[in-house]
């Protein structure tokens, strides 16, 4: 695998890891939240992630390469 792929989940893993490191009752209070919407808007929040997630790659891409 590419090299840049590894460090952008490095990346993820961190972020992703600050919240309950830091603020571990307000991250299960959110968590608690996300787990009682319905599932239409839990779709359209992970869509709204990929297509951010999309456009960013796209944006670094260009700029980069």
């Amino acid at each position: 695998m590419n090299s840049t792929i590894w460090l952008a989940l490095a990346l993820v893993l961190i972020l992703e890891g600050l919240g309950p490191m830091l603020y571990p009752r307000a991250w299960r209070r959110m968590i608690a939240s996300l787990s009682l919407l319905p599932d239409h808007l839990l779709r359209r929040f992970g869509g709204g992630l990929v297509v951010a997630g999309v456009v960013i790659y796209y944006m670094l891409r260009k700029t980069i390469g």
